[in-house]
């Protein structure tokens, strides 16, 4: 990965795009753009015309535009904040190092041109509007941070969930939340989500063809040697993500989304690279 060309200036402010973003991350540029999109639209508007530029490019193979977006180091870190896999963090941290090296770089170059500047009464008039503008992105970076530490462990879990195929157990489920296998069936009970018949749990009817289960079979031998047979019911990744959204609201939060001293830790190693904390 040639850190050099992760990021770029353009009309003074040191931006990143999409097409970037989806060829270091490994991903679909349309899908970059969806990802995007679905920021824009939940965020302040002002926030994503400032972060997000909507452009576009032009494909020396054929000849045709295609849409692209800009991006600055915020709209960046927002965007990635979701991105997970084996070497996502070492990728974030790279673009961190570059955004900030591109960025003193700038500011460099901008003191110089303002030093050349004869008249002290215009040097002085452009220092004051050089500092007006770091302090408004100061305070724009300011609320990002708010922003990502309110909302990202309560990706975490989720990503956890849609990133697997395979069915879970109960008593899976129920350690991501430190609680016993019985606990978490009592509350799904109580909830009128399942009841209980010779020994196995099933869906009260409301819940049934959601494809929240699957039921499946185990054969063992009883004490006078006889092959049986013993239903159980296991929950699909879909039937995980129904009981997360249902123990939210009962503000049970998973182990993974806590703010442990660990997690602390990793918000302030990644912080210490991008000041302030991200």
């Amino acid at each position: 990965m040639d850190q050099q060309h992760l990021v770029f200036s353009n009309h003074g402010k040191v931006v990143t795009d999409s097409l970037t973003v989806a060829n270091v991350f490994e991903k679909r540029h349309d899908n970059v753009i969806r990802d995007i999109r679905n920021i824009i639209a939940n965020i302040d508007s002002e926030w994503g015309v400032l972060n997000f530029e909507d452009t576009t490019y032009t494909k020396q193979q054929n000849g045709q535009t295609y849409q692209k977006y800009l991006m600055t180091e915020d709209g960046f870190t927002l965007l990635a904040m979701g991105y997970t896999g084996k070497d996502a963090m070492h990728f974030k941290v790279a673009y961190i190092k570059e955004f900030r090296r591109m960025q003193q770089e700038l500011a460099h170059q901008q003191e110089v041109f303002s030093y050349m500047i004869a008249d002290p009464i215009e040097r002085a008039e452009k220092w004051i509007e050089e500092e007006r503008e770091r302090q408004s992105l100061q305070a724009q970076k300011m609320m990002l941070e708010q922003r990502i530490a309110e909302y990202e462990p309560k990706l975490t879990y989720v990503d956890q969930i849609l990133e697997s195929t395979n069915t879970v157990t109960i008593s899976q489920i129920a350690k991501d939340y430190g609680l016993s296998g019985q606990k978490l069936n009592d509350i799904l009970h109580r909830e009128k989500v399942q009841y209980k018949i010779n020994d196995q749990w099933l869906l009260y009817q409301e819940h049934v063809g959601m494809g929240y289960t699957k039921s499946k079979t185990t054969e063992y031998l009883n004490s006078k040697g006889r092959h049986m047979a013993r239903m159980s019911t296991e929950w699909t990744q879909k039937g995980r993500l129904f009981i997360h959204h249902l123990l939210s609201k009962r503000d049970v939060v998973p182990v993974v989304d806590r703010m442990d001293d660990d997690r602390q830790e990793d918000l302030v190693l990644v912080g210490d690279l991008q000041q302030p904390i991200q």
